[in-house]
């Protein structure tokens, strides 16, 4: 007889994944010049980050401890002068949600295109 427990997986402990949020999105078609055309798919106005809510996609990113340091940095700082609580996988969603939604509106001129031609 074995002396293992059998325990119940998370999805019989939290019922199943949480429901789907997605954005609304239209594509969009620009003209730049003379027989050019730009489609762009860019997500309606009513943008949010998903805030606390389980989520069920996850990624690993490697950070520096300079930039962990400035994110923990951060929480403190919104805690300590804001009164806002904020894990740190919050804060880098809040992030994203912003670098994102200044892609969809500047594209060429966004903060994260220039970032990133710089870096080359």
């Amino acid at each position: 007889m074995s002396r293992r427990v059998s325990l119940p997986g998370a999805s019989e402990l939290f019922g199943g994944a949480a429901p789907q949020q997605t954005r609304p999105e239209k594509r969009t078609t620009t003209t730049e010049g003379p027989g050019t055309v730009r489609a762009r798919t860019t997500v309606v106005d009513d943008r949010k980050s998903s805030g606390r809510i389980r989520h069920d996609t996850k990624i690993t990113v490697y950070v520096t401890e300079e930039e962990l340091l400035g994110l923990e940095q951060t929480r403190l700082a919104l805690r300590a002068e804001h009164g806002l609580t904020a894990d740190r996988g919050r804060i880098v969603r809040e992030a994203i949600d912003v670098l994102l939604a200044d892609f969809v509106d500047h594209g060429p001129d966004s903060v994260l295109v220039r970032r990133l031609k710089a870096s080359e």
